[in-house]
C-alpha cells in the first residue's frame, strides 16, 4: 500500500485530555514511516482543511508531542462548525478533496463529540460520493459523555472528578458557616440533554447524608414545589443545602430553566444561568442566604486534577485510531469497553459512525433515584472507576507545566481562498 499523509483535527469544546488523544495519534503514525508520511493537523478543527490552513506536526519533537499528554485545551485549535449535507453545499466537499488531493492525505481522523462525528461520518462519504479515496475514523471525545455505544466518553472521567472535589470543598466551606450565614451552595455543571455530569457531584460522597443534598438533571422535569421542599428539609436536617444543577435542567413544558435566547454555531440553544435562577428562587420563597457557582471551561479544562484512567483511554482511543485506518477499516470511531468481572478493567471496541453521529446517550432512567434528586447505587457503580487514579502534571515555578508547539504552518499549494460562515 502507498504511502500517504494524513489529517488530524479537534473539535468542539475542549477537554482536559483530548491532547491526549492528539498524542496517542501522532505517537502512533510515527511508528508506521512506511505506511504514513506526514501527519497535518487542521488548525481550528475541519475549518483548518476547508481553509487549507493546517500544521506540520512533524516539525514537533518527541518531548513536545508526548508533553501533549499532560496540557489542556485543544493544541491545535478547534472549532464549531457542521458541515451541511452533500445535497446542500457539494462545494464544500469537492473544497475537502481539493485541499486532500493537494497534501495527498489519505487518512482523516477527527476528534469531537456527536456533531463531530457526524462531520467525521460525512467526510468518509467522500470516496463513494465524489471517487476520492480516503479512510475516515472518529475520535471519541466529550465531557457530557453522552456518545452512543462507548462505555464512556475521553474528558468526562476528569470533569467528573473535577465536579466531585469541587463539590466537596465548597460543600466543607457551607458547613463552616451555616449556622450564622450561608445555607445554600449551588454548583452549575455542564449537561444540556444528559446529567451525567451533575450526577457526578454525588461522588463527593463518603457517607449518607453527605453533600450534595440535591442533583438536577435535565432527564428529569423540574418540579418547584418538591424542589424547595426538598431544599427546605435538607437545611433543616443538615443546617445547609448543597445543590449540583445541570445547566440543562427543564421546565415541566420541555423549556430550559436558563434558556438565554441565543443559539451556538450548531443551532444549540445557548444555556447558562440556572444557578443564579435557583438561588433567586430559593431566596424569594424560603428566606436562604446562598452563593452559587458556575463551574463553566473550569470543570473541562483542569488537566490538575486529571482522573488517570481517563488520560489512558483519551490517549488509547487516538492510537487506536491510526491502527484501524491502517488494517483497513472506514467510518468507524473506537469505543471504550467495560469488561465482565467484579474489578474495572476495560478494553477498545468500535462503533460505525453511521449509528454514532448526532445520537445523544441521555442517562438511564434507574440511575437517577425515584424522586429525580439523586442518584443510585448502579450509577455510583458505573461512575466511580472513571474518576480512579492520578496523573499529575509537572510543575513549574508552581503552576502545572504546558507545552508550547511551535505550530509550523503547511505550505499552502492551493492558495485559494475559501468563505467558511
Amino acid at each position: 500500500m502507498a504511502k500517504r499523509n494524513a489529517f488530524y483535527a479537534q473539535s468542539g469544546g475542549v477537554t482536559a485530555v483530548i491532547n491526549a488523544s492528539a498524542c496517542g495519534v501522532i505517537e502512533t503514525a510515527r511508528q508506521f514511516p512506511d505506511r504514513i508520511g506526514k501527519l497535518y493537523a487542521g488548525h481550528n478543527g475541519i475549518v483548518g482543511a476547508l481553509t487549507e490552513d493546517m500544521i506540520d506536526t512533524s516539525c514537533e519533537s518527541a518531548a513536545t508531542i508526548a508533553a501533549l499528554k499532560h496540557t489542556p485545551g485543544g493544541a491545535f485549535g478547534s472549532c464549531r462548525y457542521k458541515l451541511r449535507s452533500f445535497e446542500e453545499n457539494r462545494r464544500e466537499y469537492e473544497r475537502l478533496v481539493e485541499v486532500f488531493k493537494a497534501h495527498d492525505i489519505g487518512y482523516f481522523f477527527y476528534n469531537g463529540g456527536g456533531d463531530s462525528q457526524d462531520t467525521a461520518n460525512k467526510v468518509s462519504q467522500i470516496s463513494e460520493r465524489l471517487g476520492y479515496p480516503i479512510t475516515c475514523i472518529g475520535i471519541p471525545k466529550t465531557v457530557d459523555n453522552d456518545l452512543p455505544f462507548t462505555d464512556c466518553c475521553p474528558g468526562f472521567g476528569s470533569v467528573a472528578k473535577y465536579v466531585a472535589i469541587s463539590t466537596r470543598e465548597a460543600a466543607l466551606d457551607v458547613a463552616s458557616m451555616c449556622e450564622t450565614s450561608t445555607k445554600i451552595f449551588i454548583l452549575e455543571v455542564m449537561g444540556r440533554h444528559a446529567g451525567w455530569i451533575a450526577a457526578a457531584g454525588a461522588l463527593a460522597r463518603e457517607e449518607a447524608g453527605d453533600p450534595p443534598h440535591i442533583i438536577l438533571f435535565p432527564e428529569i422535569k423540574f418540579d418547584r414545589e418538591a424542589f424547595l421542599r426538598k431544599v427546605k428539609a435538607s437545611v433543616k436536617d443538615h443546617g445547609f443545602c448543597v445543590i449540583v444543577a445541570s445547566e440543562g435542567a427543564q421546565n415541566p413544558d420541555g423549556t430550559f430553566l436558563a434558556d438565554s435566547g441565543g443559539k451556538d454555531a450548531f443551532g444549540h440553544t445557548q444555556l447558562g444561568g440556572v444557578a443564579p435562577y435557583l438561588a433567586h428562587m430559593i431566596k424569594s420563597e424560603l428566606g436562604y442566604k446562598y452563593h452559587w457557582a458556575l463551574a463553566d471551561y473550569l470543570q473541562r479544562a483542569a488537566r490538575h486534577i486529571a482522573s488517570a484512567t481517563d488520560v489512558d483511554q483519551a490517549y488509547a482511543v487516538g492510537r487506536a485510531a491510526v491502527e484501524f485506518a491502517l488494517a483497513g477499516k472506514n467510518a468507524i470511531m473506537p469505543t471504550i469497553v467495560r469488561n465482565p468481572g467484579p474489578e474495572y478493567s476495560w478494553s477498545i471496541g468500535e462503533a460505525p459512525l453511521s449509528l454514532v453521529a448526532n445520537v445523544e446517550q441521555k442517562m438511564p432512567r434507574d440511575f437517577i433515584s425515584e424522586d429525580g434528586f439523586d442518584v443510585t447505587a448502579p450509577c455510583m457503580e458505573y461512575l466511580r472507576p472513571l474518576i480512579q487514579g492520578e496523573a499529575y502534571p509537572p510543575y513549574k515555578n508552581g503552576i502545572p507545566e504546558i507545552v508550547h508547539l511551535k505550530k509550523v504552518k503547511v505550505e499552502k499549494v492551493l492558495n485559494i481562498p475559501f468563505s467558511v460562515k
